[in-house]
Order: structure tokens, then sequence, then C-alpha cells
């Protein structure tokens, strides 16, 4: 065999075997391939088919109806209208900035909103619809709508939006809402899906923040067939979601649009319970605001003008205020005193008009002194050297033991913000705040609601609702929510004897229907209606010595904010009480002058509900209130 042949003979050998390799190999990979494709199409079919439906298929959320809110008799307080608003996909409309300028000569819209369109326009997908206008008039619509030809990707949509009807009078009770922010979603517990639809919008105070739950209702859903894209094909189908709880407070809406007319132009509260059953009548807070502008968005000079007024319109004074009681808290000192056998209501007290302890001088208002008085006497004509000398035989605890038994320095269990606890001191509070002992001094402060005591209006309605009804009543402001009355338990009475109540009514009744009464000249005069009251003055300033030499400085020439403030709290009918009232107005004066007048006309709307006759007034004083009624921003009842 020659070499060349046995050349070709190796090397046919060699590529047999490297072509057995080869198809081996392809063999192998074929092999492989089907098993994993016999794995993706039979094995795993199912899943992967889920897969691309779940491409093919999306499932969006739809927003619930809110729940309404109303008064005790059904007057709407929280509504939902309907909202139009124009919306415009940025595909369609092609030039975009020109299309918005169209837009602009039709319906006028502010350069914030079309900076702000622009730039969700910009931040947003092609196909995407985004809001550019909102709250427009259907007015507006129709003239978007006849001009549609001119605006490409342009279109209306309708929504639901928030109006609160009663504007700035249920302001600090119903609250407003506004859309879920960062700091919403950190800070919520409940992580609802619904929350993180664009502009979805929560309750941001009062009860529209403190119920959000049942208010805010369960998302529905739809799902929609889109394109490889992502755009929307067709709807398949939908499932409405369940709308929120209506609910129904117990305020009434007559009263409390008098109640903030009666306190406009003050910084001041006043609160009106049922004093059987706790129920929340009315709860001004003055002055006020339209939470309406926070729905759509309130501006920054409007904001700042809130923020920056000295009367804090944001502040819900009913039961975030907190103020020394004044004269107001002499109640309980007797009630402590009576019930622990120290004192007979008929033991005379000489007043002088100060009383001495130690190198301290404690004053009365009276700069005189009252002479000998009694208990009655002293809540009558208001004494305080009489109970300068009833908290040196009290004590601080037994005071602040009574007094919490009448709701004091306790935070009162509503759905509302920042309700505040107040202060009701004793020794251990004093060591464990201000890291002193306690002092008898303190007491005596204590024993006419100066010093550290601190109440709400909210409390010292309390205070006196449990005064006239005996019993341990609560404050409600839920009536009922989807038509289900909200439970009121039957009240236990207050562990205070009798003939202790009884005393410390008379007094009170002195206060104002007898000539020497604080309150005398803001009696109520009708007979079946007399009302039984309190008034109070609380210092927000010390008064020097040499002050007191030269003549005290009155209110009228301090600045407003360290004027004294100005209480009153009562109930009426004296014989069949039916209501509770408390009035603080803020640097106002004394309270005999500037809260009793207030607390009389609104305790009298309330009786009456609505305008009483004059002849519920003193006859000297009837010319005076006929033309005082007349200057009152009141709603006409009759349209509405």
């Amino acid at each position: 065999m020659s070499l060349n042949n046995r050349f070709s003979e190796i090397s046919h050998r060699a590529l047999t075997r490297r072509g057995l390799l080869l198809a081996g190999g392809q063999a192998g990979f074929l092999g492989l391939l089907a098993l994993r494709l016999r794995y993706l199409q039979v094995d795993q079919a199912e899943e992967y088919r889920l897969l691309a439906e779940e491409n093919r298929i999306n499932i969006l959320l739809l927003p619930p109806a809110r729940g309404e809110i109303f008064d005790r008799n059904g007057l709407a307080l929280a509504k939902n209208d309907q909202n139009y608003r124009i919306i415009m996909v940025r595909e369609q409309a092609g030039d975009v900035e020109a299309v918005l300028s169209r837009l602009n000569r039709i319906i006028p819209l502010e350069p914030a909103e079309l900076e702000a369109a622009l730039k969700e326009l910009d931040r947003r997908a092609a196909f995407v619809p985004v809001s550019v206008a909102e709250y427009l008039t259907w007015d507006q619509v129709s003239a978007v709508s006849a001009n549609a030809p001119a605006l490409p990707g342009i279109s209306a949509e309708v929504g639901l939006s928030r109006y609160y009807p009663q504007g700035p009078d249920f302001a600090h009770i119903v609250g407003y809402v506004g859309p879920v922010s960062d700091y919403d979603l950190k800070h919520l517990e409940d992580q609802d899906p619904v929350l993180q639809i664009p502009k979805f919008q929560i309750g941001k105070s009062g009860i529209e923040n403190k119920i959000e739950r049942n208010l805010r209702g369960f998302a529905g859903s739809k799902r929609i067939e889109v394109n490889a894209g992502g755009r929307v094909m067709r709807e398949i189908d939908r499932k409405e979601g369940q709308p929120g709880a209506s609910v129904e407070l117990t305020i009434d809406a007559r009263l409390q649009n008098y109640v903030q007319a009666r306190l406009a132009g003050e910084s001041a509260s006043a609160v009106v319970m049922d004093v059987n059953s706790g129920e929340l009548i009315a709860m001004g807070s003055a002055p006020s605001f339209d939470p309406n502008k926070f729905v759509t968005g309130i501006s920054v000079p409007d904001y700042r003008e809130l923020t920056e007024n000295i009367y804090r319109p944001l502040a819900n004074k009913s039961v975030q205020g907190t103020y020394p009681p004044g004269s107001t808290f002499k109640m309980m000192v007797a009630l402590a005193a009576l019930s622990e056998g120290l004192i007979d209501p008929h033991d005379r007290v000489t007043c002088r008009g100060y009383v001495d302890l130690g190198n301290q001088r404690f004053h009365c208002w009276k700069r005189g002194g009252h002479g000998r008085v009694d208990m009655r006497e002293g809540l009558q004509q208001s004494c305080d050297v009489y109970y300068y000398e009833l908290a040196q035989k009290v004590g601080i605890e037994r005071i602040s033991a009574m007094a919490r038994k009448f709701g004091l320095g306790a935070r009162p269990d509503l759905p509302l913000n920042g309700i505040a606890a107040g202060i009701m001191p004793t020794k251990a509070w004093k060591r464990e705040t201000v890291g002193e002992d306690w002092r008898i001094g303190d007491s005596l402060n204590a024993s006419i609601g100066q010093g550290f005591v601190l109440t709400s209006p909210l409390q010292l309605t309390l205070m006196t609702a449990r005064l006239a009804s005996g019993r341990a009543v609560e404050p409600k402001l839920l009536k009922s929510a989807d038509g289900v009355a909200t439970a009121t338990p039957q009240a236990d009475p207050i562990d205070v004897p009798s003939s202790a109540f009884d005393v410390v009514r008379e007094g009170m009744f002195a206060v104002s229907n007898t000539r020497r009464g604080t309150a005398y000249s803001t009696r109520i005069a009708e007979e079946t209606m007399q009302m039984a009251g309190k008034t109070g003055t609380s210092q927000v300033r010390r008064i020097t010595k040499k002050e007191r030499a030269a003549g005290v400085t009155s209110n009228a020439d301090l600045p407003w904010e360290r004027r004294d403030h100005a209480l009153f709290t009562g109930y009426a009918p004296f014989d069949a009480p039916r209501y509770a009232v408390s009035v603080i107005v803020e640097h106002g004066g004394g309270g005999s002058r500037f809260a009793a007048p207030i607390a009389r006309d609104i305790m009298l709307e309330a009786l009456y509900e609505g305008q009483p006759p004059e002849t519920a007034y003193p006859a000297s004083q009837r010319t005076r209130i006929r033309n005082e009624r007349k200057k009152l921003v009141l709603r006409d009842w009759d349209n509405v």
C-alpha cells in the first residue's frame, strides 16, 4: 500500500469519528430541547397560561363613594357632589402646549395648574389620561365639549368630590379631606390598596379623619383588556365597591349656626350638651374657616392668613384649648368640702378683700371684700376669700378627686383630633412635673380655678351636665351610622350626697337669679326656663404689689393677649334640666360681662329650638337684644 493510500485511510477514519461525535452531540441537544419544550408546554402549561392572561388582563381599583355626614335632623354636613374635570391623553393631543393654550382660552386656567399638568403629562406614559382641570361647572364642560374638534386628546369626566354645605359652621367638628400624602402612607396602620389611587382623598381632620375607615368604604374593581403596548382595548367586567357608612351626628345644625354667629368677632368657644344623654348639641369655635378651600387645594396666601391669625382659627378651642377655669371651678371645692363633712353650708366666713398666708397675700376680686358670707352667698357673689378658707380645710387631694368625678383632668372619648386632658393637679403631679413640693398657697390658687388647674370648654360643660343631672354622663358626638343608633348606656349616679348637690345648685341659681348674683343682668326672665350658672374670670398675668397699690390696670388698657379670659357655665331649666352650656371668650375680660350674655342667648336658642320670644329676656334689655340679633349673620333656614 502506498503512502498516499495509507494517509487517506487514516483521514477517513478520523472524519468518521468526528462526524459520529458531532451527530451524537446534536442528537443529545435536540433531545434536551425536546424535553424542555415538553416541560414548558405540558408540565408548566397552566402556570404560563395564567402569566400570559395576567399580561393581557389588568385589574383596576374603583374608588368607593365616601360616606356622607348629617346633623341630628338629617341635614347634610359633608356630601359628595359631581366633580367635572378635564383630562388629556398626550399621544392623542399631538402638540400638547398648543392644545392647552386653546383650552386656556375656553376655560381660563391658573399658571400653576398648567405647569402641574405639563409635569404630569411628561411623567406619565403617552397613553395615560392626566387631569388638567378639576371642579369645573357644567357650563365650562359644555364649552369644552362644543370645541372638541379643536381640542384633540381632551375629554371631560365626572367623578365625586367632597363638599361641605355648612361651610365654616362645622369646620372644626366635621373637618375636611385631602389627597393621600407620602406622610399618610407611612403612618396609616391600614394599608388599603385604594390609598394608592392618584389623588384619592382621605380625612385630614375632625370626624372625617377619626372615623376614616368607616367613611371610606371598600374599593370595587374592573378588569380591562390591554394590548402588548399596555393600551386599553375593552372593559371585560366590573364589580362595584361598597360605599362608606353614612353618619349622623348629635349636633343640631341650626343651633350650631347660631353659636358660630354669636361668637363672631371673638376668639372664643361655646359647647351645649344634653345633661341626661351627654349628646353634644352644639360645639362652636371662633373664628372658623372654610373647609372647602382645603378640598380644592388652599392657596398659600389663604393658608398663611389662617396660620398667622392670633385668634388661631385652625384650632378647635372647644376640645383643644385649655384655660384656667377661674371661679367656675368653685363648685368642685364646695362639693369636696360638703361630701367630707368639713363645713356646714351655713357657716360664715368674713371676707375683708384678702387673706394673708405667711408673707403672701391672696386677694379677692372685690377689693373691699364681701363681708360675712356662707356657702350659698360665696357662690352667688363669687367670693374668693370664702374658697381660700375652704381650700385650707379640704386640701388639694380631695379637691382633685372630686373634680375628676365630674370629668375634669381626663381626656373625653370623642372622635376628634387633639383632645386635651387638661390638668387637675395633686401633690404627686407637682413633684413629678415641676420637681417641687406642693404648698398651701398652691391649694388657695387652685380653689379659685387658677394656678396649675386647666380645663377645656368641653370639660366645663361636662362638669355642669353632671352637676345638673347627678349622673356620670359621657359626651357623645355620633348619633347613628347607616341608620343604626349608637348605644347610650345609662349613666351611673355620682357618689356625692344629694344634700351637697342641693346646696351647690341653689348657689348656682342665686348667681343668675338674685340681685347680688354675678350673672343677674343676664338672667332668663321666663320662670319656667330659668338658668343656674357660674361666672368666671381667669387671669393670664401676675398682678404685682406695686400695681395693686397704684390701682390694677383695667383689661381695656392692656394688650389683647394680656387680658383676662371670660367664662360662664350653666344649665337650664333649673327645675327640670335639659341642657348645659359653657362659654369661654379668650382675653375677653370679666365673665359676667362678656361670657354670660353669650351663654344666656345660646341657652335660650337651644331651649326654644329657634329664636326665643322677647319675653324670655328682662324687659329693660329687649330693645337692645332685638337690635343685636339683626346684626347676626344667620343662615336662611327657610330656603335650605
